[in-house]
């Protein structure tokens, strides 16, 4: 009998989008002409300003360890962009980086919450916060937003609250919905926050890519009692196209980041000294890139929730962030594809993605069964194509 893993391994899986990503490699390096709706990243290059920083790290040898929390140069340029662009002031000693984002929020769960505490995921929600809180001992406790436009039910949020909370994790602008947290409901969950003594863990990731006026509001700048219980957390993967870099950061009160710095000290050290340079040189440079990124950006998502509106049975409710929209396709389950029957969201991505060729996240991945994640991070052209795909291939279900 072969040696048993560990009991954790019972209760924690996988991300199912990384799955995803790795068949449709698969798919693709087979012939197939797949095009993929379901990645989570930008489709522009990085920046050249940003890559001949990183190339110039390399020239120069700068390419040994450097300290877990990051170098001094990046850390300085964070402090800034934090007071500019979200009006909160951090000392050095509250800011951290880490390998991407991904790797803060999971080394924060292991700092603020363990086994007989609750934290709080508002639904649909990004795939790996819910093993984060597992890893961490925690218990996840899932709170739906509201349906019409996936705000933040603050009702749903107040009732779901216990002496166990330790934490809530929010996602603003919204992987995978789009939507753009307002201020009046963060400013409420911060009330919250304060009156039942948990963190707010505000992942700020897509804080760049929004539309339509909408404005990107920081709840740790509401006030200082606020700010102890907030953990910002941001990176470079989304605004500056640079996902493979692994840059992502904290800010918190210093004891947090001091417990964020010792669980990466023993895990992954520091993220890549020359990502660190080529992202000190993002903040410094030009933002132009990224204008030009979010108005394109901007074209394609008027384009995806018009057209997605425009098919019988599909609602898509528009969105204000982030670069993936998440429409609604529950008239569409429980029909046949000759003898296949499409009884979930999952059977109807695997449906499209053998039929029609494009690749879909369901909304079992998000916790929320009966809707599909669709990003927008593709060509118009491919867009297009998709879109036609898609309409065609739900006509041929009866």
């Amino acid at each position: 009998m072969a040696t048993t893993l560990s009991d954790r391994m019972n209760h924690f899986s996988g991300s199912p989008t990384s799955a995803l990503i790795a068949k449709v490699a698969e798919l693709k390096r087979q012939g197939k002409d797949i095009i993929s709706l379901n990645v989570g990243e930008p489709d522009f290059g990085t920046p050249d300003y940003i890559k001949v920083a990183g190339m110039k790290a390399i020239a120069d040898n700068f390419t040994k360890y450097t300290p877990g929390n990051g170098i001094l140069e990046l850390r300085q340029e964070i402090v800034k962009k934090l007071k500019n662009d979200n009006g909160v002031e951090y000392a050095l000693n509250e800011i951290t980086t880490g390998v991407g984002a991904k790797q803060v929020i999971s080394s924060a769960m292991m700092v603020i919450a363990g086994p007989g505490d609750e934290v709080l995921i508002p639904i649909p929600c990004w795939v790996s916060y819910t093993e984060m809180v597992k890893l961490a001992g925690a218990t996840p406790v899932f709170v739906p937003v509201r349906s019409d436009n996936y705000e933040l039910d603050m009702d749903a949020i107040e009732k779901a609250i216990t002496p166990k909370t330790k934490g809530i994790i929010i996602c603003t602008p919204n992987n995978p919905t789009g939507a753009v947290y307002s201020e009046e409901s963060l400013r409420r969950l911060a009330e919250l926050a304060v009156e039942h003594d948990f963190f707010i863990v505000a992942d700020e990731i897509y804080e760049k890519l929004i539309y339509d006026g909408a404005k990107h509001f920081s709840v740790a700048s509401i006030s200082q009692e606020v700010k102890d219980r907030t953990i910002t957390v941001n990176g470079f993967s989304k605004a500056y196209a640079m996902t493979g870099w692994r840059v992502g950061y904290a800010a918190a009160r210093a004891d947090v980041i001091k417990g964020i710095m010792a669980v990466q000290s023993q895990t992954t050290s520091a993220t890549s000294a020359i990502s660190q340079k080529a992202a000190v040189t993002a903040l410094q440079g030009s933002q132009h890139d990224l204008e030009v990124m979010v108005a394109e950006f901007k074209k394609r998502k008027d384009y995806v929730v018009e057209r997605l509106n425009s098919i019988e049975g599909i609602t898509c409710p528009d969105v204000k962030g982030a670069f993936y929209v998440y429409p609604d396709v529950q008239p569409y389950l429980g029909k046949s594809f000759g003898d296949r029957k499409i009884e979930t969201a999952v059977d109807l991505c695997q449906y499209l993605l053998d039929e029609a060729l494009i690749s879909t996240v369901p909304g079992e991945a998000y916790n929320v069964p009966g809707k599909i994640r669709i990003s927008y991070s593709n060509s118009m052209a491919n867009l297009k194509e998709a879109l036609d795909r898609f309409e065609k291939a739900l006509a041929a279900l009866k």
